[in-house]
């Protein structure tokens, strides 16, 4: 799946939270607008195909303010919102390239 195909199911609200995906969302104060915005600006930087929560991908977007975020997907049979965060500097470089 491309973010082209990601982006269309967002706009068609053809998604849904996980469990964990919603309490991560109220704990780090990110809101779904904000989750939607950075999907439909955002660029896919991670696969994950054997993932425990089966084929899921991270995605690396900016809301309107520019707060970036991290958002994990899963590919269910509907995509899934696994969790989201602001990424660290410290683990990440500008956001999309994980340090070593």
């Amino acid at each position: 799946m491309n973010i082209i195909e990601i982006q269309k199911a967002f706009i068609g609200k053809r998604f849904r939270y996980t469990k964990h995906g919603v309490e991560q969302r109220i704990n780090r104060s990110i809101t779904s607008k904000e989750i939607e915005q950075a999907i439909l600006k955002g660029e896919i930087i991670e696969d994950y195909p054997s993932d425990k929560y089966g084929p899921s991908l991270l995605i690396y977007g900016k809301t309107k303010r520019g707060k970036a975020l991290h958002i994990q997907i899963a590919l269910l049979p509907i995509i899934s919102i696994v969790t989201v965060y602001e990424p660290d500097s410290a683990e990440w470089i500008e956001g999309k390239i994980r340090r070593k």
